[in-house]
């Protein structure tokens, strides 16, 4: 039943039907803080749902970030950045946008960060390494791998009243395409246009926005290219029925 519907959404787009893009992000668990891999299971069933959404062509990006041990956070205080490490529980995790990045290690990610976080006005941005392949199956990591970071820009009060994305932030993108650092990005709308499927009681709700914070930590995302936020929630959907009791949000992008 899933298969069908989703090769209807990609015929429905071959034939010019208008699209647009989402971001859903699911939250840290204690499971996953603790340093406990996915079962073999969740990620066999993760597997083919992405894999039926690449068929469709509505499945565009996503990844899965490390625990908060692994992660570092930059801030701004009398303008100049400071650097934190995890672990760490959330504070301000609402997002404004994200950069999937390529470089030779935490500490050069932590310098282009710092750079983002200044030309996106000051904001906080997290710094979270990529889950790969061989971090699932327990294997080393080959020789010569790079290393790929997430690098999360956090919301502020400018941004959910509608401030844009400062130029300075194309800008900066621009240059590290032409570098070979930047792999993908996108600016977010505000979370007035988001909505959060959190489980209240036992039971799944959906829970419309705006969100005056988010708290939980993003474990990982999905970037879908569909019809309709409806498109997006029945994706999500089956996401959540496969990680668990996870908070997940989907986010317009802008």
């Amino acid at each position: 039943m899933v298969l069908s519907i989703w090769d209807d959404l990609g015929r429905r787009q071959l034939g010019g039907i208008k699209s647009m893009r989402f971001m859903v992000m699911h939250k840290v668990d204690a499971k996953m803080e603790g340093g406990e891999r996915p079962s073999q299971a969740l990620i066999q069933a993760m597997g083919q749902l992405v894999g039926r959404m690449l068929k469709a062509g509505v499945f565009k990006d996503g990844a899965g970030l490390h625990r908060s041990a692994a992660r570092a956070r930059v801030t701004f205080e009398n303008g100049k950045p400071t650097i934190a490490n995890g672990p760490y529980a959330g504070a301000n995790e609402l997002l404004a946008g994200f950069a999937m990045i390529t470089t030779t290690g935490i500490e050069q990610a932590i310098e282009l960060a710092s750079k983002l976080g200044e030309a996106a006005g000051r904001r906080d941005v997290e710094v979270g390494p990529v889950v790969e392949g061989w971090d699932l199956n327990g294997s080393p990591r080959p020789a010569n791998a790079p290393y790929r970071f997430l690098l999360l820009v956090k919301a502020d009060a400018a941004f959910e009243a509608g401030e844009r994305q400062p130029a300075a932030v194309r800008k900066l993108y621009e240059q590290w395409k032409r570098d070979g650092v930047l792999q993908s990005e996108a600016a977010l709308a505000p979370s007035k246009k988001g909505v959060r499927y959190k489980a209240v009681g036992g039971e799944r709700r959906w829970i419309d926005g705006p969100f005056t914070e988010s708290k939980e930590l993003v474990a990982g995302f999905s970037v879908l290219e569909v019809e309709s936020l409806d498109d997006a929630k029945r994706f999500t959907e089956e996401y959540a029925s496969i990680l668990g009791d996870n908070e997940v949000d989907i986010r317009e992008v802008d």
